[in-house]
């Protein structure tokens, strides 16, 4: 009788362990889990998320405010059309990057992404302070420091892509609308606080013009700074997570959903108004009511709406997202 070799085949290799800060195991529908691990894990990355997408959003529509002090005090002869050319172009090259910016989530890793899109802050802004203090600084330069003031804009949908991965579908609403509302208040922020940091006035008058003028470039290095700060933020405290990875063609793939579309267009009549006419609004006030400080009344609109995301949300959650 012959003997049949047995072929002993080697046992498979255990998946490949990232190092760093990923996470390999992630299973936020387990009750047990999240309850465990999961949830704290989640938050920590929630908190830090939220004050890099502030601070993306501020830089985003830096140029809310901005391109009325250029003329109102540093003398830049710009026309109306010219100032509201550099209010639109951050908003077009904003939603433009959001395409990619969500792309390099699965590719990259939310918390290696993040700290990204926190460095590449400091382009708008060391840009835009070393410009104002060039009074020959031409108009179609100012409009290339405006356009990358979009990167600001890409961060949100970079963000709320890594943050979904984090929570249960159960939860998902109320996450990333907090998410979304403590990215959306920094519009609120940058129009508020930044006439307090370049010193062109303050809240319904309480604080005058400084003494020694308006420095816009003030502000530049102060959101330069906070950029740096979140872009640190990320790579100490963030996590990746490796289930959120996948490749171009499984992400493209979305495109042939009809609720994509459908949700895409009501999203242009939603977010698109609440960022337009966020980014427009102080300017309209600057140039219909020159004897009113902008920074009393613009930030209202962009605040209200910021405040209303997490009960969107929640909503979502307890009724469905449709």
């Amino acid at each position: 009788m012959t003997n049949t070799p047995t072929i002993v085949r080697p046992a498979p290799s255990p998946p490949a362990r990232r190092g760093g800060r990923w996470i390999d195991h992630w299973e936020p529908e387990d009750e047990t889990f999240w309850q465990r691990t999961g949830r704290f894990v989640a938050r920590r990355n929630l908190v830090f998320s939220i004050f890099a997408e502030n601070v993306a959003f501020s830089v985003w529509t830096l140029w809310s405010i901005s391109s009325a002090l250029l003329v109102a005090h540093y003398g830049f002869g710009f026309s109306a059309a010219q100032m509201f050319f550099l209010v639109a172009v951050p908003n077009l090259v904003g939603a433009v990057l959001r395409i990619p910016y969500t792309f390099a989530v699965p590719r990259f890793g939310g918390r290696n992404w993040t700290v990204v899109s926190g460095l590449l802050l400091l382009v708008p802004t060391i840009l835009l302070a070393v410009a104002v203090g060039n009074p020959g600084t031409p108009y179609w330069a100012f409009l290339l420091i405006a356009a990358t003031a979009g990167f600001g804009g890409g961060n949100f949908a970079s963000s709320m892509t890594n943050i979904s991965f984090f929570y249960p579908d159960r939860s998902k609403g109320l996450a990333l609308g907090l998410n979304a509302a403590g990215g959306n208040i920094g519009v609120a922020m940058i129009q508020l606080g930044l006439p307090l940091i370049v010193g062109a006035g303050g809240l319904f008058g309480l604080v005058g013009a400084s003494a020694a003028g308006v420095d816009l470039a003030r502000a530049g290095w102060v959101w330069a700074a906070l950029g740096v700060v979140a872009a640190a933020c990320a790579w100490f405290f963030m996590d990746n997570l490796s289930v959120s990875l996948a490749t171009f063609r499984e992400q493209i793939s979305v495109v042939r959903h009809r609720h994509t579309w459908i949700v895409s267009w009501l999203y242009i009549g939603t977010f698109g108004s609440f960022i337009g006419y966020s980014s427009a609004f102080p300017l309209l006030i600057q140039l219909q009511f020159p004897e009113v400080p902008a920074a009393n009344y613009a930030f209202l609109g962009a605040l209200i709406g910021s405040v209303a995301r997490p009960f969107g949300g929640w909503l979502a959650d307890r009724v469905g997202g449709a």
